[in-house]
């Protein structure tokens, strides 16, 4: 997954300048006439993420400026290895550590194709490492993103509850973590019923993915919605609707991504990652508007719209992660569409029943360039989920406050003592930019990984 950064060993490298705006100023006054042209005749300005190949005496490439935003930046980095032609370069001049990194990682994430079904047309352009790089920390971020995308762009045929245990499981054997899988009606044995009520309906069972690692520290779970495909279920959505959701298990996926990093990194905690996984489909046993459901922690919740299904497998599993008083919940959902009408696809949607919490992972997230908008988990909208017949409705009355209330929900099934976080995502790109192509995405798990990281240090 890193193989687009390389040691210097062997070839000549094509130099990269990295630049602001400001410093090409004071570059072109060290260059000769002929470079002060070339680069006035193209229009270079250095803006973030734009580049200007440098022609050769004999022909070819002699050096690419690229415009950098100020300071630590990421992203400019990854427009290169698509668009710069085959090969090795290297960046020219000395970058901190921390930039060093930054680079390294914006190359590898520019890197990344989905080829599952089609071969790329071209290997990515090679960076040689650069120096004062952590390597290590690198390759754990970039490694984890390229698979988050992957599962995310796999469509459903071959990514359904039990391509998404595999996925699973085979992370557990790779850094030797416990993993359980509770598969079909042994959800409803086990007191899962709202994971089971979601998914009976697909030919495909629904499950719930358990899997455990570390045996010190702060005890810290995650829950991620694995929805591997949404029709909607009886309240069906239209076509349009059902072209991205594929896509609607990428809170499993980024989940995921975030147990690799921490489980590479060796961070002293203790990890439990629950994944509800089901497709929502349509058949004669699919649960029905209106139908009443007693939860794992036995709040009785009536279904006042089968397609906010997302909700009800979450909430079983928040209560099952409450049950052991850990130190931080953590949920991951591609939820609602409020959220992206609010904040667009870019900024994930955060809730919070923690001040402290949220506010730690917010600056986290600016220190990452993976970014979160905090939204109120305001009480008062409570009342807007109230059931005449049970303890509460699965959605709101009316259009109002969408990602407020979806999240509102998920906070009755955690105790207020219980630090917790709620991430409303879109999990993909629209579109294309440097760095992040069009398609799945890794969101925030940058940002959540740091915070993490001072909880673990902490103890």
């Amino acid at each position: 997954m890193t193989d687009s950064l390389i040691d210097r060993a062997g070839g000549k490298a094509v130099p990269v300048t990295p630049l602001t705006a400001a410093e090409l100023r004071n570059w072109l006054k060290k260059q000769s006439a002929t470079v002060r042209r070339w680069v006035e005749e193209n229009r270079f300005k250095a803006e973030a993420a734009n580049h200007l190949r440098l022609p050769a005496r004999a022909g070819g490439i002699g050096g690419v400026l690229l415009g950098v935003e100020p300071g630590v930046d990421i992203w400019s980095y990854g427009a290169l290895p698509q668009s710069l032609p085959e090969g090795r370069y290297r960046i020219e001049g000395r970058l901190s550590a921390e930039a060093a990194s930054a680079a390294a990682l914006g190359w590898a994430l520019g890197a990344y194709r989905f080829t599952r079904y089609k071969r790329a047309k071209r290997a990515p352009a090679k960076l040689v490492w650069p120096e004062g790089a952590d390597r290590a920390q690198v390759k754990r971020f970039a490694e984890a993103i390229h698979w988050v995308r992957d599962m995310i762009n796999t469509p459903a045929d071959d990514m359904g509850p039990a391509e998404l245990a595999a996925e699973a499981e085979k992370l557990a054997k790779e850094f030797g973590a416990r993993c359980k899988v509770i598969v079909g009606d042994q959800l409803l044995k086990q007191n899962y019923p709202t994971i089971h009520a979601v998914g009976r309906a697909a030919s495909r069972a629904p499950r719930l993915i358990d899997l455990r690692w570390g045996r010190k520290g702060p005890r810290i779970t995650l829950v991620g919605k694995g929805v591997c495909f949404d029709s909607g279920g009886l309240d069906l959505k239209p076509a349009a609707g059902m072209l991205q959701m594929k896509k609607d298990m990428g809170g499993a996926a980024n989940l995921l991504g975030l147990a690799r990093i921490i489980m590479g990194a060796k961070l002293d905690i203790q990890l439990r990652l629950l994944i509800p996984a089901v497709e929502n489909a349509v058949a004669g046993n699919a649960f029905h508007p209106l139908d009443i459901i007693r939860t794992r922690k036995g709040i009785t919740v009536e279904v006042g719209n089968t397609d906010a299904e997302g909700r009800l497998i979450l909430c079983d599993a928040l209560a099952e992660a409450d049950s052991e008083d850990p130190a931080l919940i953590v949920d991951c959902a591609t939820l609602t569409g409020a959220a992206r009408v609010a904040l667009g696809t870019d900024l994930p949607a955060l809730f919070s029943n923690d001040d402290a919490t949220a506010e730690a992972l917010l600056r986290h997230g600016i220190a990452q360039q993976d970014a979160l908008w905090r939204l109120p988990l305001h009480k008062p909208y409570r009342r807007m989920l109230d059931s005449p017949i049970a303890d509460i409705n699965n959605v709101s009355q009316g259009g109002f406050a969408g990602s407020i209330t979806a999240a509102l929900f998920l906070n009755e099934f955690v105790r207020p003592r219980t630090p917790w976080i709620h991430i409303d995502m879109m999990a993909a790109n629209p579109g294309a930019r440097p760095g992040r192509p069009e398609g799945g995405e890794a969101m925030c798990i940058r940002a959540l990984y740091a915070h993490i990281e001072r909880l673990a240090a902490k103890g």
